[in-house]
């Protein structure tokens, strides 16, 4: 009973902790409009307008922006002249320097040779003749040659510390012997006295060493110092010094060196008397290299290039007219005389080619034997080729004249006259690639901002920047998953203000997570630019192409040898097109037409017609989706016939079956006729694979599908492009045999599916923009895929023409299918033809039970009316149980029938 009196007494307890707590409550209640106050009128505060702008500060934007549109236009004019500073990149341009350097030489000319008068005057007095002495004439001069080089070639910061230094020694050493040619005056003789000799830089440099080594040396030593200092502006080696001054001496008019083509009248009797000498097939070796230029590594690489053995055909006709086979054949006809005429064997290609052909008032010219040579009367302003003299006192014998094998049995050239690639030089240059830009800076704050709110233990420790996107390089703490990172991205594309957000989970080769945003100021990569690296780093292999510049701004070049095929595929618009371009040329920049031969697939009849008639083809462009399945075809069978012979002389693969031949290790079988010569690569460029994929799939696939699986050790190898990149173009088959893949952007997920095997394609930013996995990587490579120009790309082309013409092989398209044997003659059959014709050709459907059920025939009857058809390639041939290929559109009927009509005629 004492318990109930404490248990009555804990409610009022309890009431008067509540009690406690309420006004607690209601006191916070009202203190909160108490906080936010002072949030109110921090917010009024920031709403206050910032003070106006000084006026100092406006004087000062003006006068910059004045004086940067005078230098602008100053710099226009500079760069104007010549062919050499006008694309260069704005971003890089130093004109305002380079107006003030300008100003800098007008005042101290006008001190030096005007003896300006005034403080002005007096301040060059002190400071330039002063410093330079008697030579203070020449530091105008000096300073606006700087100035020039600001101007024009702002994007070669490379060589500026080596002129810096090659300008100081230069000065020093000639300052030096003008102070002691002067008499070495000493400080106490007074300052006119120094002024009057080479001034305080040479009294600091010949004083020294005058109290040293007395004049005696001083000089000799001054003498090299000014002879490095010449070297090193100049960028001459010490072992080029020869050639420059016979080549200074040649451009002065002192020295005459003789023209290696120019022959006297005993040079011509005794070549002609060396050609009498020669056998009738001779074979002749590589010509020696150019002359060697040490400017750059990038001119030395290009003279180790040329000077490999380049062989063409015979001097060429007229290449501004389009060409057609009988003016082709007509051209390789006036080149088998031109061969012939020189005691030269023609090549088989040209002998095939111009048999049963016309020229002018000749007759059809047939392989003839080789009769001995007659000198070619020289026209006035041409200049003779001049080859390799033999020793004559071992003059090998007159072989008998032979008759040239009846077919060409090899895609190879042959000729004497060199071929001359492409010269870098009509590829433009483009500027330096930035390092790092306000924008990059913004995104790292704004990287950091996003890692601190959502409380994440991660640090941005730096980027590289590529000319599309730049990946910056997160280092995360302990303890943190890298799920966290990843999870973020749409914060992350929120904060950066960009939806093209790819994130690399690691980086490969590095413990960071890599974030690649895209650049708000993109930059363009050249073809020249890429190609140039390739020539300085001397790899002259000519299935190298330029592909573009990677997100670390590093080159991106790929051999297709390696490859060895690849797919390149991505929507439109992407870069897709501009890449097949870049390896068209980049393939005409370094290889001749015995290295590399080309079969151009163009179903679209617009996107490589500029490549018409260069003398890489071996057929022309091929357009009709039938005959690029012959051209397939044809492909296989030239493949089964380069491993006939690699299996006949135990080569396994094509390069080095090429260099036994070269080395003559490897000879044609006794009662041959043929003769062995190098096979050159085959390069198979499919523009739209879509277009073929439609009118004949199974022929299509069944031949990419052979030629992918063996064609890599016969120097054969593919590139298909497609821009709908689904499954039933890009098949399973087709995928797992070419292991090299190239996505630009594409529209779904899907289809970076398709082209890769992994997401990453739908997250481009198109034009030019792409995922690059070659052969054997596990993660693909993210570039910027160079661009060329129509100029440039017909510039490379015209003097591809003006070197040789193409000799193209006339069974690429004829003969792809051995058709079986079908009687053509129609008989009674014209009309019932006609309309199973029309039938078929409306309808789309190509059945036997259709025309039985349509035409009320027979089987035997409308199997023979299928057959009839399939051999005038109206439908394709039988497969099996499935309907047959319909080959002519709606569209083409009328000249179908008209055709059946015709060959019934006749």
């Amino acid at each position: 009973m004492a318990s109930r009196p404490s248990a009555a007494k804990k409610p009022p307890a309890k009431k008067a902790a509540a009690s406690a707590k309420a006004p607690a409550k209601k006191a916070a209640a009202r203190k909160a409009p108490a906080k936010k106050a002072p949030a109110k009128k921090a917010a009024a505060k920031k709403a206050v307008p910032k003070p106006a702008p000084s006026p100092t500060g406006g004087v000062y934007r003006l006068v910059r922006a004045l004086w940067l549109g005078l230098a602008h236009a100053v710099g226009a004019v500079f760069r104007g002249i010549g062919q050499g500073a006008k694309n260069l990149d704005p971003a890089h341009r130093k004109d305002g320097v380079a107006l003030l350097l300008l100003a800098l030489a007008l005042i101290v000319a006008a001190g030096t040779w005007a003896d300006l008068k005034g403080p002005v005057g007096d301040l060059v007095e002190i400071l330039v003749t002063g410093a330079f002495g008697r030579l203070d004439l020449l530091v105008p001069i000096l300073l606006a040659v700087i100035a020039v080089r600001f101007i024009r070639h702002p994007e070669k910061p490379e060589a500026n510390g080596r002129i810096v230094i090659g300008l100081s020694a230069l000065l020093i050493g000639v300052l030096g012997q003008v102070h002691i040619a002067c008499g070495s005056p000493a400080r106490d003789a007074g300052m006119q006295a120094i002024r009057d000799a080479g001034g305080l830089i040479g009294w600091a440099a010949a004083t020294p060493l005058s109290y040293a080594m007395t004049d005696v040396l001083a000089v000799p030593l001054l003498v090299l110092l000014t002879v490095f200092g010449l070297l090193v502006v100049t960028a001459t080696p010490v072992n080029a010094i020869p050639q420059r001054l016979r080549l200074l001496g040649t451009k002065l008019g002192i020295v005459h060196d003789p023209e290696p083509h120019e022959f006297g009248e005993d040079d011509e009797r005794y070549e002609e008397q060396w050609r009498e000498a020669l056998p009738a097939r001779p074979r002749r070796r590589r010509s020696a290299p150019e002359e060697y230029d040490p400017d750059s590594s990038e001119q030395e690489a290009l003279s180790r290039r040329r000077g490999r053995p380049r062989r063409s055909a015979v001097p060429q006709p007229d290449m501004d007219r389009p060409r057609d086979a009988v003016d082709v054949a007509a051209a390789a006809a006036a080149a088998l005389d031109g061969a012939v005429l020189h005691g030269m064997p023609p090549s088989p290609i040209v002998a095939d080619l111009t048999q049963g052909v016309r020229v002018g008032d000749r007759e059809p010219t047939t392989p003839t034997p080789v009769p001995a040579a007659r000198p070619q009367p020289e026209k006035p302003g041409q200049d003779k080729p001049k080859a390799a003299v033999p020793d004559l006192t071992k003059a090998p014998p007159p072989a008998e004249p032979r008759d040239l094998p009846p077919r060409a049995e090899q895609l190879q050239l042959s000729g004497d006259i060199t071929y001359a690639l492409p010269s870098l030089d009509l590829l433009e240059r483009g500027g330096p690639g930035k390092a790092r830009s306000a924008a990059n800076d913004a995104i790292v704050e704004a990287l950091t901002t996003v890692f601190t709110e959502f409380k994440v233990d991660a640090r941005v420790t730096g980027f590289t920047r590529g000319p599309t996107v730049t990946r910056y390089e997160v280092e995360l703490g302990p303890a943190v998953k890298v799920e966290r990172i990843t999870a973020l991205t749409k914060n992350i594309a929120y904060a950066v203000a960009s939806p093209d957000v790819r994130i690399i989970s690691p980086i490969p080769g590095k413990s960071a997570v890599g974030i690649e945003i895209p650049n708000t100021d993109r930059e363009m990569v050249n073809l020249g630019d890429v190609l140039r690296l390739a020539a300085a780093a001397e790899d002259d292999h000519p299935m190298l192409v330029a592909l573009g510049k990677d997100v670390e701004g590093g080159y991106v070049m790929a051999n297709i040898a390696k490859m060895p095929h690849i797919l390149v595929a991505g929507a439109t618009g992407s870069g897709k097109s501009s890449c097949i371009n870049c390896l068209i040329t980049s393939i005409m920049m370094r290889a001749t037409p015995e290295d590399v031969r080309m079969v151009l697939v163009d179903p679209k009849r617009v996107e490589l017609t500029a490549y018409e008639g260069i003398p890489h083809l071996i057929t022309p462009i091929i357009t009709n989706p039938k005959r690029a399945a012959e051209a397939l075809q044809w492909v296989v069978r030239e493949m089964d016939l380069r491993y006939d012979d690699l299996a006949a002389y135990g080569f396994r693969h094509i390069d080095d079956f090429n260099e036994a031949v070269r080395d003559g290790r490897v000879t044609a079988q006794e009662g041959s006729e043929r003769e062995l010569q190098p096979y050159p690569y085959l390069l198979v460029i499919v523009d739209e694979l879509a277009d073929l994929m439609m009118v004949a799939p199974r022929d299509v696939e069944d031949a990419i599908v052979r030629i992918t699986q063996l064609a890599r050790a016969a120097g054969i190898h593919l590139v298909l492009a497609t821009q709908r990149p689904s499954v039933d173009v890009v098949t399973g088959l087709i995928k797992a045999n070419v292991p090299s893949r190239l996505a630009f952007a594409t529209s779904s997920l899907a289809d970076s599916r398709v082209i890769l095997d992994q997401p990453g394609a739908e997250k481009l930013i198109g034009k030019g923009d792409g995922l690059f996995l070659p052969m054997g990587a596990s993660k693909p490579v993210r570039m910027q895929g160079a661009f060329v120009t129509e100029e440039e790309v017909a510039a490379v082309v015209r003097h591809c023409k003006d070197q040789m013409a193409p000799v193209f092989r006339d069974d690429v398209v004829v003969g792809g299918k051995q058709k079986k044997e079908i009687d053509e003659d129609i008989g009674d059959d014209l009309d019932l033809l006609c309309q199973a014709a029309e039938l078929v050709v409306s309808t789309q459907f190509g059945s036997t039970s259709m025309l039985q059920r349509k035409l009320r025939v027979g089987f035997a009857k409308a199997g023979r009316l299928m057959d009839l058809m399939e051999s005038r390639n109206i439908v394709g041939p039988s497969e099996g149980s499935k309907a047959r290929d319909v080959l002519v559109k709606p569209d083409e009927l009328d000249g179908v029938l008209a055709m059946i009509r015709g060959e019934s005629e006749g």
